[in-house]
């Protein structure tokens, strides 16, 4: 088996090659980061610890935003490529954009047989690091051997030998300098051997540049040919210095990075070519180095500095970190780009070195994935080639993010070099996760050069590269794909084709070589397409053939703009056979139409119409011909064919673009006109309009100097007197006339946008007032027109008067005669037309020229109420308005329907002081309109307007009354919304209806409870169940029974609280009653199933009434029941269980209650206690006025006074500060520091303020000898106030104790209880609800017992 690694080197090209490779410029801006000022130390970043989340932040955001990208990066997108994503990553899927260019075979992989058969003749090895520069290929066996090979796969030399093998292991690493005159060879035992590679001479062995024990993963020359970098399978990194002194040669060893803080595993210093040896950033030596946790860019050069770095984030442990440089062109300079990743993502950091030296990191647009790397290599600046975890390479256009092409390798049988990552040579001594990301490791075992990957399998060797352009569209046509290969070959000559090889040189030049080659691919299509052709006879598959085919041809010829070979070598090639001909030349119609195709051959254009004739596509003649160079065209050809085919549109572009005739197309359409379709007549009425606007017809422009001439020429036929050759017969002004009665109203617009354009010169103002004459003319004195189009010209007219530049003249008489027309009153017919048509004329500007008196005469004679109206609002007589709407006959169903709602609205707007009138004359009128009268002050009560609320009560009583005639479910409703009535007369009024309910609740609110008892006891469909079951008539429904149950309850539960016992009673024996009546009345095989429904209506009458009458009471009253003093109690034991639990259940209420409010009081008087003999302590032992210590004082009247904030004083020091307030027998005093009078300097204000609010300063006396005496009493006739040290204590006892109290709760439950006296009639008094601790918004119900008093 053999394994392979290879050590990436890239060698030069010359630099015009390298710039010309790159195809697109980024932009400076969108790649700015901030600059570090001071750079962290490579120690520091040793030492820090590693933070997974660290982000890598950028100054804008908006800089990564792929529309920032240059013109030349082209947007095209790639063919969706197939999923080579790793299994165990499937849910983390992404799409890349997709694509519709198609980019054919990108690259090549072609086995390097003769490296191959070397290979496989070391049959015994294990292990191939390769390395490959322009002239040289590397590979390392696992005997430790070295083999050379040239460019021609000649095999050069052989270095070492098996006994350095068996000693060394095998090679793990290769590296070859920038001359390739020395060659690194790293061993898995840890060794490092350095050889000429001119010579053959083992130049350096070198045991100990590292820690023992360990493989060499990497090791990498840098520009400079003595120094180079090493990484060893413990993570650690050194730089390897070359020396020759006194002939003897050395090599220093330095650690750049210690294992112990990290294990790196990928190295990558940055080599420039040799074109860019001069480059700025060169003289920095960088170095990338990918850890497992971060990535790092360091300088070697002029001393050791970390230049940036990157943490990953959270990502697959087993992912391989991987690094890759390449300069790139950034505007007018070439910059170091940086390629890393680990998974899924791919991050670029562009590299730059400003004026003052530093170096700048600036993070590009990251390319994400939906597949694990393994490998990544720039193929060149715009191109990178990536290989994922199952080994498939996938072509990347790293601008646009597209992928070009996926290529399985697995045959390639890809050797990883898990075993060097795993240290086995050396024991196994690595850390499990470097072995893990070994597992995918596969460094050694591919290298680049010159646009060249090589790749080591166990037994072979492969190398990939770009196709050149020639070769992609060769490979498509070996294929048979010829529309791929022309697509392609355009995405060339365009310049948005990707990964472009081989075609260099300047744009003209560019787009020449590959014109020249879709001219050839063009000619072998067509010679196919004529090859390949169906079987003569299948017409309908031949077309479809064809038209799948031709299309293209056209279309690159149009592309490449080669109308010769359109119209020479591929018409002749497709002329041979009838249907591609056919099918050639509609292909052209559209290009025709776009106007991208507008001249051709007069033959084929002779062609293009006979089949367009022959197919019978006169429509797409038509287009075609106004679209089509008229130099092109046979005039009396196409003038001919329009003819005989109606095709006008081409008929007049011939006329007018080819002969500059505007006035034939109109004299032979003139007669037709009338008959002819209207299209056909609104075609002349645009065509008139484009020709005195300046348009031409149907599309585009005339010509400056001809619009004046057009535009006479086409006024001096419209108001020619007589149409050439015309009968005698004939009216005069034909033309016009015609057109009116085509379409009046057009005409007369096509006439008012020409005068819009008109200049106020002579020639102007005379076409005008002569067109306006002979309007007049032609329609008023000819009887022939409507009065909608009599109207439509006077209308006109008015609209031209109007304007203030006005020039026309028009006799007042005629609008005169045109009034009396429309308002004749003998002519009944069309009386909404001629309305209408006067009242546009008015809108217009007309009103200028009639006397409005006579105007208003004759519209009210001829019952124009609209034309009425308009005169009204004018003169502002808006009474006569509402005559208008009532007598108009159109408007009267809108009165009908009129909202009663909206009138509401209005009278309670306008007319609020004359309601009563107006209700008072709705009461004349039909009963419709009265049963509107309920809805105005219906709508007052929604807000229309509250004044109406002070109604009198005959107008409110009025209104309950018709309620209770068409909508007697609303009463009860309104009765409570609405005060003004008189409850006599309104309970008179809902009996009368009888409306039981309503009745009820106006009783009750008259106070009459008993009687409003009475009411509802007998409207109860309770009562009649009775009866319904007797007779067996169907029972009403239930629901509405419990309902009016129900209502009952309630009205007994408001009111028994104001009820004296006997009060009570009397309401509630009754309703028991009427639920205990059914069992005497009826059997109970009567009674069916609705005995379990009245037993649970007798539980609900039973549980209410209990919490106003006795429980031996209800027992007594039931026992006396006739029925159950016959034997039959076992009936009622329900009952009486039902009573006894409720009974139980409110005797534990009462007792829980009471327990609690005992708890809560013994608890409050504890912590209450507690608070008032807490003992204070003295923050010090001296006063804080007089700073002596409280025992040296020998006055013994002094006394010592110690605050709840810890300050201590003597008392006569207060006094002297004026903090002692003598109050009802007793000082009160306040601490000097912490009082408000010490620091506003007022103690009055203080002594103000301590009168108003109970104190919270506490304090005691204390004798000057140090005892602490009894608190003073307070007299206790005065006022009962607590002192502060109380008042402290009970401040400290509510905030211990948050929340309302169950005490507290009680009375409010108890409160609202009461409250329920007022029922439903007192619900916006309700002002104490307001106040309720329910009603707080942070109210919280607390159910744990109050915290116990902790003892200090």
């Amino acid at each position: 088996m053999l394994c392979c690694n290879y050590c990436i080197y890239e060698f030069s090209t010359k630099i015009s090659r390298y710039i010309e490779n790159i195809d697109y410029k980024n932009d400076d801006k969108e790649f700015d980061i901030p600059q570090v000022d001071t750079p962290p130390t490579l120690e520091s970043i040793l030492n820090e610890t590693d933070d997974e989340e660290e982000p890598f932040v950028l100054e804008d955001p908006s800089l990564l935003n792929i529309d920032n990208i240059d013109t030349h990066s082209y947007d095209t997108s790639s063919v969706a490529s197939s999923d080579s994503g790793d299994r165990t990553h499937l849910k983390r899927k992404k799409k890349l954009r997709d694509s519709f260019s198609i980019h054919g075979s990108v690259i090549r992989l072609s086995l390097l047989k003769g490296i191959s058969a070397q290979i496989v003749s070391a049959a015994v090895s294990t292990s191939f690091p390769l390395i490959s520069t322009s002239s040289l290929i590397a590979v390392g066996t696992s005997h430790g051997l070295a083999l050379i090979f040239d460019p021609n796969q000649a095999l050069r030399l052989c270095l070492g030998s098996t006994a350095v093998g068996a000693q060394y292991g095998a090679i793990s690493a290769l590296s070859i300098n920038n001359d390739c005159s020395r060659l690194l060879c790293g061993f898995a035992k840890g060794q490092i051997t350095m050889w000429d590679l001119a010579s053959g001479k083992l130049l350096r062995s070198i045991t100990d540049a590292h820690p023992p024990g360990t493989a060499i993963l990497h090791i990498k020359f840098t520009d400079d040919p003595t120094l180079a970098i090493c990484n060893d399978s413990g993570g650690s990194v050194f730089e390897l210095s070359f020396k020759r002194v006194m002939g003897v040669r050395t090599c220093e060893s330095r650690c750049l990075f210690s294992g112990s803080k990290g294990e790196v595993c990928c190295i990558e210093p940055l080599h420039a070519k040799a074109e860019l040896r001069d480059h700025p950033i060169t003289q920095y030596s960088l170095l990338a180095m990918a850890s497992l946790t971060k990535i790092l860019v360091i300088g070697l050069k002029p001393s050791l500095k970390v230049w940036m770095t990157f943490p990953y984030g959270r990502m697959d442990p087993s992912s391989v970190p991987l690094l890759a440089w390449h300069f790139v062109a950034v505007q007018t300079a070439v910059n170091p780009v940086l390629a890393f990743c680990r998974g899924d993502v791919v991050h670029f950091l562009l590299v730059k070195r400003d004026d003052s030296g530093a170096i700048h990191v600036t993070k590009q647009k990251q390319l994400h994935l939906h597949y694990d790397l393994i490998n990544f290599t720039w193929i060149n600046s715009r191109t990178v080639v990536l290989l994922d975890s199952v080994e498939k390479l996938h072509v990347i256009d790293r601008q646009t993010q597209e992928e070009l092409e996926t290529v399985e390798i697995s045959e390639v049988q890809l050797v990883y070099n898990s075993s060097h990552f795993k240290s086995l040579a050396t024991g196994g001594n690595v850390s499990q996760a470097l072995a893990l990301v070994g597992e995918k490791a596969c460094y050694q075992s591919i290298s680049n050069c010159g646009g060249q990957i090589f790749y080591v399998g166990t037994k072979s060797v492969h190398v990939m590269t770009l196709r050149s352009w020639r070769e992609r569209i060769d490979h498509l046509l070996k294929q048979e794909c010829l529309n791929e290969a022309l697509a392609l070959a355009w995405s060339f000559h365009e310049g948005k084709a990707k990964a472009v090889v081989g075609l260099s040189g300047e744009e003209q030049k560019r787009k020449a070589v590959v014109a020249d080659r879709m001219v050839e691919i063009l000619i072998h299509y067509a010679d196919r397409i004529m090859k390949k052709c169906p079987e003569q006879g299948k017409i309908q598959v031949m077309e479809q053939y064809f038209q799948d085919m031709v299309p293209v041809i056209v279309d690159y010829c149009l592309l490449l703009q080669r109308m010769d070979l359109l119209f020479s070598q591929m018409y002749d090639k497709m002329a041979e056979n009838s249907v591609a001909k056919g099918v050639f030349l509609e292909c052209l119609e559209p290009y025709i139409i776009s106007d991208k195709l507008v001249g051709m051959t007069a033959q084929i254009m002779k062609d293009l119409l006979l089949h367009f004739q022959d197919k019978n596509l006169m429509a797409n003649m038509e287009a075609c011909i106004v679209h089509m160079d008229v130099t092109s065209l046979d005039i009396q050809q196409v003038v001919l064919m329009c003819w005989e085919n109606h095709l006008y549109d081409a008929m007049i572009y011939v006329y007018n673009s080819g002969m500059n005739d505007f006035i034939t197309p109109m004299e032979v359409r003139k007669c037709e006109a009338i008959d002819e379709q209207v299209i056909m007549g609104n075609k002349l009425l645009v065509y008139i309009s484009c020709c005195l606007a300046g348009r031409a017809y149907p599309l585009g422009n005339i010509s400056e100097n001809l619009v004046p001439l057009v535009k006479n020429q086409v006024f001096e036929f419209l108001i020619r007197l007589h149409s050439a050759e015309a009968p005698v017969e004939e009216e005069v002004y034909p033309y016009v006339r015609t057109l009116l009665h085509f379409d009046t109203r057009e005409f007369l617009n096509v006439l008012a946008l020409t005068f819009e354009d008109f200049k106020n010169d002579k020639q102007a103002v005379e076409y005008q007032q002569r067109i306006v004459d002979i309007l007049l003319k032609v329609m008023v004195e000819n009887s022939d027109f409507t009065p909608s189009q009599v109207g439509c010209l006077f209308t006109f007219l008015a609209r031209q008067l109007a304007k203030p530049n006005n020039t026309l003249f028009v006799n007042r008489t005629l609008f005169d005669q045109v009034l009396e027309f429309l308002c004749s009153p003998d002519d009944d017919s069309r009386h909404s037309e001629r309305q209408q048509v006067l009242l546009e004329l008015l809108q217009a500007g007309g009103i200028v020229q009639f006397e409005e008196s006579r105007l208003i005469q004759m519209a009210e004679k001829a019952e124009f109420y609209q034309i009425c109206e308009f005169m009204y609002e004018r003169e502002h007589r808006y009474d006569k308005i509402i005559d208008c709407y009532l007598h108009d006959p159109l408007r009267k169903v809108r009165m009908r329907i009129l909202s009663p709602f909206k009138a509401a609205d209005l009278i309670s707007i306008h007319f609020s002081d004359q309601i009563e009138q107006i209700i008072q004359n709705l009461e004349r009128v039909s009963k419709v309109v009265a049963y509107c009268k309920h809805f105005v002050i219906c709508c007052s009560r929604e807000g229309v307007n509250q004044d109406l609320l002070q109604l009198s009560p005959s107008v409110t009583e009025q209104f309950i009354e018709l309620l209770c005639q068409y909508d007697p479910e609303q009463v009860l409703e309104t009765l409570k919304f609405l005060e003004s009535y008189r409850l006599e007369e309104t309970i008179q009024i809902v009996q009368k209806k009888q409306l039981y309910e309503a009745s009820s609740y106006l009783l009750e609110k008259k106070e009459d409870i008993h009687s409003a008892f009475l009411v509802m006891l007998e409207i109860s469909k309770i009562q009649s169940v009775v009866h319904l079951c007797c007779f067996c008539i169907e029972v009403p429904s239930l629901k509405a029974i419990e309902d009016t149950l129900a209502k009952t309850i309630a009205l007994c539960q408001r009111n028994s609280h104001k009820l004296n016992q006997q009060q009570r009673e009397a309401l509630w024996f009754p309703l028991l009653e009427a639920m205990m009546s059914p069992k005497r009345s009826s059997s109970s095989t009567v009674l069916g199933h609705y005995s379990e429904f009245l037993k649970n209506l007798t539980m609900q009458v039973l549980n209410n009434m209990a919490a106003f009458i006795s429980l031996p009471l209800i027992l007594q009253r039931i026992l006396q029941d006739p029925v159950y003093g016959r034997g039959k109690l076992g009936e009622i034991q329900g009952l009486v269980l039902g009573m006894l639990d409720s009974f139980n259940y409110e005797q534990t209420l009462l007792e829980t209650t009471t327990n609690l409010l005992n708890h809560d009081l013994h608890w409050s008087l504890r912590n209450l206690k507690a608070s008032v003999t807490r003992g204070l302590n003295p923050k010090q032992d001296y006063c804080c006025i007089c700073l002596q210590q409280y025992k040296r004082r020998q006055e013994t009247s002094d006394q010592i006074i110690v605050f709840s904030c810890g300050h201590l004083y003597h008392s006569l020091c207060l006094m002297s500060k004026e903090c002692g307030i003598e109050s009802k027998g007793q000082i009160r005093w306040t601490c000097f520091k912490c009082s408000a009078s010490h620091k506003g300097g007022k103690l009055s204000e203080a002594s103000s303020e301590l009168k108003r609010r109970t104190p919270v300063i506490s304090h005691l006396w204390i004798h000057g000898d140090g005892c602490f005496p009894a608190i003073q009493k307070r007299d206790t006739s005065s006022e009962s106030l607590l002192d502060p040290q109380q008042a402290q204590a009970f401040d400290q006892l509510c905030r211990l104790y948050r929340g309302t109290s169950r005490l507290a709760l009680l009375t409010e439950l108890s409160r609202d209880r009461g409250g329920e006296k007022h029922g439903l009639l007192h619900v916006s008094q309700g002002d104490s609800a307001l106040n309720s601790v329910f009603q707080n918004e942070t109210f919280q119900l607390h159910l744990t017992p109050p915290p116990p008093l902790l003892d200090d």
